[in-house]
């Protein structure tokens, strides 16, 4: 059965975007660091990419404005919006993130990774869905946005599976219990 896999840059105060909804703060502590923490083996593993409308905005015009930076895998947008541009790489869809994923379980090949944002993450952490949580918690206090994870109505114990760091940024990585 392929895994699913939230993972995601988190700032230490637990946000996933700024109170503008901008990332531009992403980053360690040397703003020249070339290092990648961990990508190119976590997305490996990967075949499907999971995201809302408005991720899929902040990667379009923020991250990466010129090229869609995950050819090679399929990319499976959230929204209500009418798209007209879906092709083998980017499936916009009209359902919700807890029927998706279902479906996407069910078919052979690696993990799902669920990159955001928190309202799709959430609706799958409420439903115990998410397998492991790679977190990527970068070296910055936001003291407001858009707060990685939802009061829920119980908890969820975790193992943490092995955990590193890389010019102040410190990876987590988490398995359900």
């Amino acid at each position: 059965m392929r895994k699913v896999v939230v993972y995601i840059a988190v700032s230490l105060d637990g946000y996933i975007a700024d109170r503008h909804q901008r990332i531009d703060w992403l980053g360690g502590q040397d703003a020249d660091y070339q290092g990648e923490y961990g990508y190119s083996d976590f997305i490996a593993g990967v075949d499907d990419v999971v995201m809302g409308y408005t991720t899929y905005r902040q990667v379009v015009d923020e991250l990466a404005p010129n090229q869609w930076p995950y050819a090679g895998l399929t990319s499976h947008v959230l929204t209500h919006r009418q798209e007209t541009t879906s092709d083998d790489q980017i499936k916009f869809v009209n359902s919700s993130v807890v029927d998706l994923v279902a479906t996407l379980k069910s078919q052979p090949g690696k993990s799902i990774w669920i990159c955001g944002g928190a309202n799709v993450i959430n609706q799958l952490v409420e439903q115990d869905l998410v397998d492991e949580y790679y977190l990527t918690i970068m070296p910055i206090l936001l003291g407001d946005g858009v707060r990685l994870f939802d009061r829920h109505e119980k908890s969820l114990p975790l193992r943490l599976v092995s955990s590193s760091s890389e010019n102040g940024v410190v990876t987590a990585i988490y398995q359900r219990r």
